[in-house]
């Protein structure tokens, strides 16, 4: 656990690092699955010097806005310099707003258009199924992003299949792009829905790599959801409290809090 802790501080340290030298980014949803991702590139069969390797486990993060997160991780993972996430969102980059799977080695799925995702990784994982390679698919949404019906038919899909190598991850942030889910649409209860359409379903702490990695290997028979427990902003008080943390543009004191947080974390991992 303690690795995982330590490489959570890490992908928290370099989103921070690339926003903030960019000057505005997705900061909200990037870190509340910051510990959900130094879970999953702990434990994927993955390899950074060969990415597109058939038998291999894939991550969809259909919430595509937490991209820099997921850059995060990859570089950390030795996908590609860590240098390049200065690039962040510039022209030519191959770090988009918004995961692109041409553009970006490590990325599996092209996402964005919020409630596509699923549906790709549904396809990736009968796929896998039929051509008996024994491998995961993990699939990252946000709760807002379960407004859109099409996650659902997917969900459905998922569950008739009985597509057991799909673990989904529902980051319960309570807020969405414009305001909280309980003000835009009511979520309801996230475990009992999942449970109504056939999923193995449970809440964790979204900040804790051990309740996440306990749920994440525990083997079951059906598809699994993984409700995480977050705040949008996770990890930074200042930017947790913050109403409107969704997309930001840095004013001089936000910067100053980033700063001081980078300095913070960089002692940590050393």
């Amino acid at each position: 656990m303690e690795n995982m802790e330590k490489f959570a501080k890490k992908i928290r340290l370099e989103t921070l690092k690339m926003l903030l030298h960019r000057g505005f980014g997705h900061l909200g949803g990037a870190m509340s699955i910051v510990e959900t991702l130094s879970v999953l590139y702990s434990i994927m069969d993955i390899d950074s010097k060969n990415p597109k390797k058939k038998d291999r486990d894939y991550l969809v993060l259909s919430k595509g806005h937490g991209g820099p997160s997921l850059y995060a991780a990859l570089g950390l993972k030795g996908f590609f310099p860590l240098e390049e996430l200065k690039t962040l969102n510039r022209n030519g980059t191959k770090f988009p707003s918004h995961p692109d799977r041409n553009l970006t080695p490590g990325v599996d799925v092209t996402t964005g258009s919020l409630g596509q995702g699923i549906s790709l990784g549904a396809g990736i994982a009968i796929g896998l199924k039929r051509d008996n390679i024994d491998k995961n698919v993990y699939i990252i949404l946000g709760d807002g992003e379960l407004n859109e019906g099409q996650c659902w038919e997917a969900i459905q899909f998922i569950s008739h299949f009985d597509l057991n190598n799909v673990t989904v991850f529902i980051d319960n942030n309570k807020k969405q792009l414009d305001g909280t889910t309980e003000e835009i649409c009511k979520t309801f209860d996230f475990v009992e829905k999942f449970k109504s359409f056939g999923f193995d379903s449970v809440r964790v702490k979204g900040d804790s790599v051990e309740e996440i990695h306990r749920e994440v290997i525990r083997k079951t028979k059906r598809p699994k959801a993984i409700v995480l427990d977050t705040i949008k902003g996770q990890g930074i008080k200042y930017f947790e409290e913050l109403k409107s943390n969704h997309h930001i543009r840095f004013n001089d004191e936000m910067k100053e809090v980033l700063k001081q947080e980078i300095k913070k974390l960089e002692k940590e991992v050393c």
